[in-house]
């Protein structure tokens, strides 16, 4: 399937957040030409000097209401706890016309804080790449980090048709696929399937002791890896999706609850099909079409 043209081909895209996220972005977008010019947006010079030297952007500014004033399309890639206002200084300072997105993967708040922003000279909508890594850094961007992924789009109520079209074809054009979801929607849906692995890939490797840390081997490795994430923006993820990761904790719970009983009570049968199922849910991953 053909790649959709970038309706921002000519335009100017500014990055907040230079980091893992955002650096793979700006990576994609120079790579597969979906922006004329690419402005890095981030708190220290010398990380942004770096990723121009990296080629990663053409420019930077600490400034984010002058770069938002010369772009077309603004994305928010910083923590969760810190969009709403990054999109507030960008909206401030837009042209008419302006498009402003987010890479947060919690989203009811945000969309809630920003719904005035749905219609209007300058619109908002979120959204949610569904691709990434523990590690940290625009060291560590890809420009192929996104090909073939989900991007989640979530427009709140009463967002305009043609901005949210453009925002798919952007994201159609770094290679990734696109579906909507609510914000609600979404955040119920994530809560078990990133927000709820990353918690108990941390408390698996909370139980380690450093006694036992040469004996884990491959297996405690891959299932505890995504534990080696930012503390700092889990805690914020976690705290902005609480309600839903807490239902999401409790269905776990519940399976723990079942293994625990059928070892207890020695049923090989069952404790045999209580593996099969989760054999069957974790093939049917490596089967579906990326």
């Amino acid at each position: 399937m053909s790649t959709p043209a970038s309706p921002f081909a000519d335009s100017t895209v500014a990055i907040v957040g230079v980091g893992l996220i955002g650096g793979s972005l700006a990576a994609a977008i120079k790579h597969r030409r979906v922006a004329r010019r690419v402005i890095g947006v981030g708190r220290s010079t010398a990380r942004l000097q770096s990723a121009k030297a990296a080629r990663l952007i053409d420019d930077f500014s600490m400034d984010l209401a002058q770069a938002a004033r010369e772009s077309q399309l603004v994305i928010v890639c910083t923590p969760v706890d810190r969009i709403v206002a990054d999109v507030r200084a960008a909206a401030t300072a837009m042209q008419d016309g302006g498009l402003i997105t987010d890479a947060g993967s919690v989203k009811g708040g945000i969309c809630d804080s920003l719904c005035d922003l749905a219609h209007g000279p300058v619109t908002f909508v979120g959204s949610h790449p569904l691709a990434g890594s523990e590690k940290q850094g625009f060291e560590h961007a890809s420009a192929t980090l996104f090909e073939q992924k989900v991007c989640v789009i979530t427009p709140p109520a009463g967002t305009l048709r043609e901005p949210l079209e453009r925002l798919h074809q952007f994201w159609q054009a770094v290679g990734m696929q696109t579906c909507e979801l609510s914000p609600a929607e979404h955040d119920t849906t994530l809560a078990r399937t990133s927000h709820l692995p990353h918690a108990v890939a941390a408390a698996l490797a909370a139980t380690l002791r450093p006694e036992h840390t040469r004996f884990a081997a491959n297996g405690f490795r891959d299932t505890t890896r995504i534990a080696g994430g930012d503390p700092e923006l889990w805690t914020a993820i976690f705290q902005q999706n609480s309600a839903a990761l807490v239902d999401s904790i409790s269905r776990m719970e519940e399976q723990l609850a079942t293994l625990k009983q059928l070892l207890l009570r020695g049923e090989a049968a069952s404790l045999q099909n209580w593996l099969q199922i989760a054999k069957t849910n974790r093939d049917q991953l490596d089967d579906r079409s990326p």
